[in-house]
């Protein structure tokens, strides 16, 4: 049975030439988003953002479920599966050659590397059949459109493809009016214009020709403000010279052995060499995946009609492909360069480097010169060199260089030769067009595991495979030596290679095969490195995680930020490092896997054992010192106690302070890598003071961006390992934190063992850490109803804090008290304890306090019918907490401003920011704030006379407070169902309402 996806036009499936129904618009958006990325994981959130964009509906991942369900139905009968992953990803398995899209490009790369012009028309002939109108037709998100647009640019690079091969094939007579149609469509586009000027002129109309090119000059001055390329004015000059290369197709020239007649003399008057086309590209490598985009790059690069000899620079780390790119490129390219194709491997890294001048004889004797009259000095070997090249269309591939003294008497200077040079380093000094290469994605990685393996042995063990690729980290080197290993011993499982190289401790053993192996690669560049940046490479593998920042290794070496940026250059250099991010304020690097292990393997062999320690300490300072300063710039956090005195190693003054300018975009940068430094540090179960310290530091930045989980785990972990040790000074600080984090995620019973565990462990330690946990426990009982408990607690906590001198937290207590008094009705005695917590805060620069403050004077004059007042104290609140990048504070501001806005008759804007507010309290999991807009929506629809939705509104409220256990708020929510059941004419179910609401009460 045979099934084919098409989106090269309108969504369509066909089962063996019938369409097959796969449901309605959305259903087939869903597909489409799917088939894009066949057979690779499509995380939950992309595809909603590819199906919908900005247009989400509430319910939303609900249907995505649902139309997931139904495609499966549509297509199990031919075995395409779409399976749900880890983290939600879905999974479309289908061969990619039934997917036109994956097919048109298969074919796109197989004509590139086609042997000849007629097998290339034929392959982009039939690529181009393909396309049946607009991709992704109807389809309308900004991903679509997105793709679309991407999709249109790679089917017009196939039609100037093809077009270019038609040329060559003589075919002018018979594209005139393809090509003129196309030009008028792609008015700006140079290549289209210059073969349409081509064909004209073939076609014996100069004139006609000419006038094209005048009409795309004029245009591009008019549009663009500039001149035609280079490439498209040399073809204006060769026809108005009458070039009559240009009449016909230029033929490879043969390799003819016309000898030249001999002169005496210098460098000049050397005997000129037999018209030799010299061949010297190592073999094209048959197994030769990935780099669809970059060898195309490079082709039309390489392929332009230039005014001047053009350099390309491929450079990348060791084993990333380099050579093999080269080779590929220089074999695709060899019809364009006609005259012949130089390669020299330099050596750049090994025991023996090529010598220039060696690397010169060896070209003038391919190039023709006999042995003997080859000059003995340099200067003549270079000046005959670049001679011989000054009116040939020749490529000279520069393979392995170590830097820009190496090659630099290598480079021709003949306008028509082109120069490709392959390295480890960046060659900064030269001057040339910049093709880096990366390791490979997982699909490409893949690929080359089925090229060396068959498909189907590969196939049958996906899951091993894909693991083998992962734990290659895409590195091709170490992806083909996995392979080879596997080739050569059919008879293994590929499970078995998979397990072996998930082992750290055999990995680089397992990536060896025969003469080749990945440690020996990297360990050529190890050697040409300085003392300094060799032990830079061994300090950064001991780094956790696999990104970093200047920062932890000037930590990590005990050495200043600008000392450790600029060794980070040199690895860089290197390429045994990678540019992660760019931001405003700082460069993040990342470590390749191999890299990391070849790293500690030199580490553990040449630093000390205690020297590794003292690292590991002082990157553990150094990462305590920063966070506490970001979270002492937000401000948010009560607990008032500081963490520095556990920072064994920090940054000059000067140099902290700028990184934590922006402490929540530092924050996002460095999350990860600060919970990696503590579960590190709490592994080694060295220093758990100071290692439970940064994890308790982190509340503070964990709360404003809402990363509970990150939150609760490492917190988790940081108190097991303090009980463990007997810390019981770092577990009360931990309990308290968690005690917060539960209270967040209305756990309530949960936070208040916390906090009563943190109380128990700090007595004795005087008021700081008391009045904080003090302050928690308070603040749940309020939660819980308990106003008597809650008040006795909020007064012991706000004399703690004042003790202690912690103005965090006395804002905190006193505004808890303020809460209290207005839940019980003394509005006037809240109003006074909320307006002394804002001069406080204000004073202090404390700005969540002023945030709380100011929402809960919203809520006072909200309480006496002041809904004016109240709007301008919500915006100011969110304001303030928006600012500060917390977004679940600014919703709780949002929420009850569009509560008070309903109130005031602003129906349409009031249920936008409760909607809006409803939405952000379930993507956080906050079941009372989730609670607290369904209440307020529901009184919104009471104000309109809408029963239905008010009841449904005001059901789902009451439900969520007896789940949270509530009974204030679950008698404000019953009073509410009530009226919604009294409008809509059900007095029993209504008065069944208040009776509970009157029993909660008392209770």
């Amino acid at each position: 049975m045979s099934t084919r996806f098409g989106v090269l036009g309108t969504m369509e499936v066909r089962r063996n030439g019938v369409p097959v129904d796969v449901g309605h618009a959305m259903q087939r958006r869903v597909l489409a988003a799917l088939l894009i990325d066949a057979d690779r994981a499509v995380s939950c959130d992309a595809l909603v953002d590819r199906v919908w964009g900005d247009s989400e509906p509430a319910n939303g991942r609900r249907n995505l479920y649902g139309y997931v369900s139904r495609l499966r139905r549509a297509l199990t009968a031919d075995g395409t599966t779409i399976t749900r992953e880890r983290g939600g990803s879905y999974r479309l398995t289908v061969e990619p050659s039934t997917v036109d899209v994956h097919r048109f490009r298969d074919l796109s790369g197989r004509a590139r590397k086609a042997g000849s012009d007629g097998q290339a028309q034929a392959l982009w002939r039939e690529a181009l059949t393909l396309w049946r109108g607009s991709a992704f037709a109807g389809m309308d998100t900004p991903w679509f459109n997105a793709q679309r647009h991407l999709l249109d640019g790679e089917r017009l690079a196939a039609q100037l493809e093809l077009a270019d091969v038609r040329l060559r094939l003589a075919q002018h007579d018979e594209m005139v009016s393809e090509l003129a149609a196309r030009a008028d469509e792609h008015p700006l586009d140079e290549r289209v214009t210059g073969q349409l000027i081509l064909a004209l002129y073939r076609c014996e109309r100069q004139a006609e020709a000419l006038e094209v090119y005048e009409r795309a000059r004029r245009r591009l001055a008019d549009e663009l403000g500039v001149d035609p390329g280079a490439a498209l004015q040399r073809l204006y000059e060769r026809i108005l010279a009458g070039d009559p290369e240009l009449t016909v197709p230029r033929s490879p020239a043969p390799p003819a052995t016309t000898q030249q007649p001999a002169r005496s003399g210098t460098a000049e008057s050397q005997p000129m060499a037999r018209q030799l086309v010299p061949r010297l590209l190592p073999a094209d490598l048959p197994l030769f995946v990935g780099r669809e985009y970059e060898v195309d790059e490079v082709l039309r690069l390489l392929g332009e009609e230039r005014s001047s000899p053009v350099t390309l620079l491929v450079t990348g780390p060791a084993g990333v492909g380099k050579t093999a790119f080269a080779v590929r490129t220089g074999h695709l390219l060899a019809s364009r360069f006609p005259d012949g194709q130089l390669y020299a491997d330099l050596r750049g890294f090994g025991d023996e480097p090529a010598e220039p001048f060696t690397v010169l004889g060896t070209f003038l004797r391919a190039l023709g010169i006999p042995g003997g009259t080859v000059p003995t000095e340099l200067t003549g070997r270079i000046d005959l060199y670049r001679t011989l090249l000054a009116g040939r269309r020749m490529l000279v591939v520069l393979d392995n260089a170590a830097d820009a003294g190496q090659v630099s008497d290598l480079l021709p200077s003949g306008v028509r030769c082109a120069t490709v040079i392959t390295s480890r380093t960046t060659v900064a000094e030269l001057c040339g067009h910049r093709r880096p290469l990366d390791v490979l994605d997982a699909a490409a990685g893949l690929a080359l595991l089925r090229e060396m393996l068959g498909r189907e042995r590969t196939d049958a063990e996906c899951g091993s495979a894909r693991s083998i690729v992962e734990t290659c980290g895409g590195l091709p080197l170490a992806v083909w030596v996995a392979g080879a290993r596997l080739a050569a011993r059919p008879h293994w499982p590929l499970a078995k290679v998979a397990r072996a190289l998930a082992d750290e401790q055999r990995k680089l053993d397992e990536l060896a095969v025969g003469h080749i192996a990945v440690r020996a690669s990297l360990e050529l560049t190890y050697r040409q490195m300085t003392p300094a940046s060799q032990h830079a490479l061994r300090m950064i593998s001991l780094l956790p995680g696999p990104t970093f920042a200047p920062w932890a290794l000037a930590a990590l070496l005990d050495v200043g930020l600008s000392e450790a940026e600029a060794l980070l250059d040199d690895l860089v250099e290197v390429h045994l490092v990678q540019v992660e991010s760019v931001n405003t304020t700082t460069i993040r690097y990342q470590l390749h896997d191999l890299v990391r292990l070849f790293g500690r393997e030199r580490a553990e062999q040449g630093s000390a054992e205690r020297d590794r320690r003292a690292a590991l300490t002082r990157l553990l300072g150094a990462s305590l010192h920063l966070a506490e300063l970001a979270a002492d710039a937000l401000s948010v956090d009560f607990q008032g106690i500081s963490q520095l005195d556990l920072a064994s190693w920090r940054l000059a003054a000067s140099e902290a302070d700028q990184l934590v300018a922006d402490p929540l975009t530092w924050f996002n940068d460095e999350r990860q890598f600060l919970i990696d430094v503590a579960e590190q540090a709490l592994e080694a179960s060295e220093g758990v003071a100071p290692a439970a310290g940064l994890a308790t530091t982190l509340t503070t930045l964990f709360q404003v961006g809402s990363h509970f989980d990150d939150w609760e785990k490492l917190q988790n972990r940081a108190l097991e390992a303090a009980m463990h040790h007997g810390d019981l000074h770092s577990a009360a600080k931990v309990h308290r934190c968690l005690g917060e984090l539960t209270t967040v995620l209305d756990r309530y019973p949960e936070a208040v063992d916390h906090f009563e565990q943190a109380l128990k462990l700090a007595e004795g330690q005087g008021p700081t850490y008391r009045a904080s946990a003090t302050a928690g426990l308070a603040y749940v009982h309020r939660l819980l109803g308990r106003h008597s408990t809650a008040a006795l607690l909020f007064e012991e906590a706000a004399d703690l804090a004042e003790r202690a001198g912690n103005v965090n937290c006395l804002v905190y207590a006193t505004n808890g008290l303020g809460v209290i008094d207005l839940e019980q009705g003394r509005v006037e005695a809240a109003v006074v304890r909320f307006t002394k917590c804002l001069r406080v805060s204000q004073r202090a620069g404390y700005r969540p306090g002023e945030a709380q403050a100011l929402r809960c004077l919203g809520q006072s004059r909200r309480a006496v019918g002041d809904h004016p007042a109240a709007a301008d104290a919500y915006r100011q609140a969110a304001a303030i907490s928006e600012g500060l990048g917390d977004r679940l504070s600014a919703t709780h501001a949002t929420c009850w401003l569009g509560d008070v806005l309903v109130r005031q008759g602003e129906h349409r804007e009031g249920r936008r920011l409760l909607a809006r507010s409803l939405w952000t309290y379930r993507e956080f999991g906050n079941l009372w704030g989730e609670a607290a807009t369904l209440y307020a929506l529901a009184e919104a629809h009471l104000a309109v006379g809408r029963s239905g939705p008010a009841r449904s509104r005001a059901e789902a409220a009451v439900r969520l407070w007896r789940q949270i256990g509530s009974s204030r708020w679950l008698a404000v929510g019953l009073d509410t169902l009530a009226e919604a059941h009294a409008l809509a004419g059900d007095h029993t179910a209504a008065e069944r309402a208040r009776a509970e609401a009157e029993e909660v009460r008392k209770a």
